[in-house]
Formats: C-alpha cells, sequence, structure tokens
C-alpha cells in the first residue's frame, strides 16, 4: 500500500519517520550555538524566549537549562505532545501557525534550523517576521537560523540514500522554481511512503526585502553557528539578528 502525502508540513513534520531521518543532529553544535547566541544578545537574567518551530523542543529545553522561560510552538500536534513531558514552571509548549502573532512578548523570538520559507502562500513569510515583530518586547531581538542557499545550491547532493533504524530513506535533491526541493522515498513496516520537502531558496537580499516590508531593522548577519562572519559562497549558514 502506497501512502503518498505531499503536502509536507503539515504531514511530513508529523511523522515518526521525519525525527528517524534526523536523529542524528548534532545537540552539542545546537547547545554551543544557543551559548553563543544567548551571550551575543545579552539576554536579561531569566529572560523570556519564544521558540518559533520548535519540533519536539531540542533548542528550548536546552535554553529552560540556560536559566530562560521559554516558550516553544509548533504547527505540529506529535511533536508538540512529546515536548509537553519536560513542560515546568519556566518552559511550556503548544501547538501555534508562526504565521500569526503569539498573544504575549519576549526578549527574543528564535526561529531555528530553517522553520522558515516552506510555506504554500508567498505571504505567510513575510506574515511571518510581522508577528515576530509584535511579539518582540522593546528591547527583543529576532533571530532567524536559515540555510545558505546560495552555499547549498552549489554544493547539492542530487542523489543518495541515508540508512536509519534499518530504513532506506531514498533522498533526491533539486532547484525548482525558486525552491530548493528534497523528495524523500522508502518502505517501512510493508508501505511505501512518498514526502517532499520544498523550501524557498531566500538569500540576504530576500530577507532584506521582507525585514523592509515588515518595518524590522537588519542588525547583524552570521555565517555559521559561531557567529562568524557571512560570506555567501563559502558560510553554511544564514544567521540574521533583527528587531
Amino acid at each position: 500500500m502506497s501512502k503518498d502525502t505531499t503536502t509536507w508540513f503539515t504531514s511530513w513534520f508529523d511523522t515518526p519517520f521525519y525525527h528517524i531521518l534526523y536523529k542524528d543532529r548534532d545537540h552539542n553544535e545546537a547547545h554551543n550555538f544557543m551559548d553563543a547566541l544567548s551571550d551575543y544578545l545579552n539576554l536579561p537574567e531569566g529572560g523570556t524566549i519564544l521558540d518559533l518551530a520548535c519540533g519536539k523542543g531540542r533548542h528550548a529545553l536546552y535554553l529552560n537549562t540556560l536559566g530562560y522561560d521559554v516558550t516553544g510552538v509548533d504547527l505540529s500536534d506529535n511533536s508538540i505532545a512529546y515536548a509537553k513531558q519536560f513542560e515546568n514552571h519556566r518552559l511550556r509548549f503548544e501547538v501555534h501557525d508562526m504565521c500569526k502573532p503569539y498573544p504575549k512578548q519576549f526578549d527574543a523570538v528564535f526561529n531555528l534550523f530553517t522553520s522558515f520559507g516552506y510555506f504554500d502562500k508567498e505571504i505567510d513569510n513575510l506574515n511571518t517576521i510581522k508577528a515576530i515583530k509584535t511579539e518582540l518586547n522593546d528591547s527583543g531581538f529576532g533571530v532567524i537560523d536559515f540555510m545558505n542557499s546560495e552555499f547549498v545550491i552549489d554544493n547539492l547532493v542530487p542523489e543518495d540514500i541515508k540508512t536509519v533504524d534499518g530504513i532506506d530513506f531514498n533522498l533526491k535533491r533539486y532547484v525548482e522554481d525558486g525552491y530548493i526541493v528534497k523528495d524523500i522515498t522508502f518502505t517501512a513496516d510493508g508501505n511505501d511512503y512518498n514526502f517532499q520537502e520544498r523550501v524557498r531558496a531566500f538569500t540576504l537580499q530576500d530577507f532584506e526585502l521582507l525585514f523592509e516590508q515588515a518595518d524590522v531593522h537588519l542588525l547583524d548577519v552570521f555565517g555559521d553557528y559561531k557567529l562568524r562572519k557571512f560570506n555567501s559562497k563559502t558560510s553554511e549558514r544564514l544567521v540574521l539578528i533583527f528587531k
């Protein structure tokens, strides 16, 4: 039986297979990034952070151990259900659409690990940045951690197979209509699955235009998780600090 579920971010993120495929993400790298970012922003002790598109909460959990009051939100019911087991009086999770303003203001709003640019409607990219603006208090900072699209496209691996937990994930990558696309096919439990990831190949210039339209101000740009200078040809990440 074949299950074709290509409306990707409302279905793929809500499957256990998404988390299986990406289970080897580097937690030490993520923790070091959060250390560097919170130090750079000089967030107040016990400050409040909104983690937009938090997934199962790996960044939110670590930020909470650093002493911050963290709210994690995500569109995936399954991810939020999983994350809720870790809640405490300074850590909470809920289902929320990041295109819409969250009804509270924060010292920082983080959108991490390329959790942007996959909307079906182009306007929702701008709506998300406008929402972040309303979610920031007077001294708050917004952070978008995106891929460096130019570097990704230049180094794209067209096709490979990644085997995790006995599942052979067949991955095909290509650029189509301004999106970086990954087709994911595999067989598990006797079923054939077909998913697709589509992320808009935003450049720094694209973000600058969105920020101008949303009336937010770009303060700094970094090219990796150690907050080194951004280079469009060689940097793996595009980390944007704004308010």
